[in-house]
């Protein structure tokens, strides 16, 4: 079987013989022939849907999705215009009134705040640390889909996401496991029983901070269908100049991510020792707890593109940091080729109440930091004096 360096340049399964043409191209189509003059009968994709109208089937959204398919170990995939919308058809398609939904206390604020407000559904959010033992005694108590994330946001926390994919298997819950941060370089989900295996591709996977789009991966072709009719619904297709970007970007996929996950952990030994610094989160750090669970569960000894870190002081002093920065950029988002740097309490987390924010210690003080692929010593440079002025 082809490494994932090969599957990543190869794995979209594009070829024109005919013409010698191996780049997929890009379908601008909003309609397709319907049905086929010569047949009769309506033509269809490589899975068999009707070709009809792009907000359910595009040529170049398929060859995106057996490109990520086959990085996740899966079987296939859907696409979508934004990592949310993935997420919020992963949960209608399973739902109904009267279930009930676990997700993390610590996770991207907007998929926990979308899990809560379908209260209005009738459907009950509950809420349990994913990386201690509440979220498997959760699990016992009764729900009827479970999602996580495989390193925490923002704290980067690693979730023994083996051990709650085999539990789930056990329990019959249709597991979610959004491996944004990890990617398929460190993690296949789908290998541990998983239901999907979900992707944010605006970050790492695309790679380049210029598109948006989302990403369901299933284990079982069964699943498929019903996913699929409720993105046809919703229309919720990633548009085919996107799905293009995205495949482009997965072909530096390997070599990127290792770039920036040598960065990170460079950063963060420098950050460790700066008397500016009161704290380091970041799994490769010899002193995280998260070190020998990320040995364990990965499949390289790679600890992805993201750390956070706490300044000495609060607000202002973290603020003050980011208006100094000069090479990195403020901004809300990350595993793209340029270093990011972003305030947790105004974005990945601004919807958690005080209360949950002081559980997990996401403080005022603290800053996460996405790792591009600049020189790690010039990161340093620009790190150590916007430290100085605070």
């Amino acid at each position: 079987m082809p490494k994932i360096s090969t599957d990543a340049v190869h794995g979209h399964g594009y070829y024109d013989e005919e013409r010698g043409v191996f780049k997929v191209p890009i379908y601008p189509t909003a309609v397709y022939e319907h049905p086929d003059r010569r047949s009769g009968r309506p033509k269809t994709s490589d899975r068999g849907m009707e070709l009809k109208y792009s907000r359910e089937e595009n040529l170049t959204a398929r060859a995106l999705e057996k490109l990520v398919a086959k990085l996740e170990k899966g079987v296939d995939s859907l696409a979508f215009n934004s990592g949310m919308a993935a997420i919020s058809t992963a949960y209608i398609s399973r739902l109904k009134p009267g279930d009930r939904i676990l997700v993390p206390k610590e996770c991207y604020g907007t998929t926990q705040q979308l899990a809560q407000d379908l209260s209005k559904f009738g459907v009950e959010c509950v809420l349990a640390r994913s990386d201690t033992e509440e979220f498997l005694e959760k699990l016992e108590s009764g729900v009827s889909l479970a999602l996580i994330e495989t390193i925490t946001n923002p704290m980067v926390r690693v979730v023994d996401a083996k051990e709650l994919a085999r539990r789930c298997s056990e329990l019959g819950i249709p597991l979610i496991v959004d491996n944004t941060f990890a990617t398929p370089i460190l993690y296949n989900p789908l290998e541990d029983g998983a239901w999907v295996a979900l992707h944010s591709m605006t970050k790492y996977l695309s790679g380049h901070n210029d598109v948006v789009g989302g990403v369901i991966v299933v284990g079982d072709g069964d699943d498929l269908g019903e996913l699929w009719e409720w993105r046809r619904k919703l229309g919720t297709i990633i548009s085919p100049f996107d799905a293009f970007l995205i495949i482009r970007g997965i072909s530096t996929l390997k070599p990127r991510f290792e770039a920036q996950s040598r960065n990170a952990l460079a950063i963060a030994e420098f950050l460790s020792d700066h008397p500016k610094v009161r704290a380091v989160y970041y799994p490769g750090l010899p002193d995280s707890p998260y070190k020998s669970r990320a040995d364990r569960i990965f499949k390289e000894r790679l600890y992805g593109g993201v750390l956070s870190f706490e300044v000495r002081g609060d607000q202002k002093e973290a603020l003050k940091l980011l208006s100094e920065v000069r090479i990195i950029k403020p901004s809300p988002s990350l595993g793209g080729t340029e270093t990011l740097i972003t305030y947790p309490i105004w974005s990945a987390a601004k919807s958690m109440p005080r209360e949950l924010l002081g559980e997990l210690g996401i403080t005022e003080g603290l800053l996460r930091l996405s790792l591009g692929l600049e020189d790690v010593e010039d990161l340093k440079e620009d790190l150590d004096r916007a430290l100085s002025s605070i």
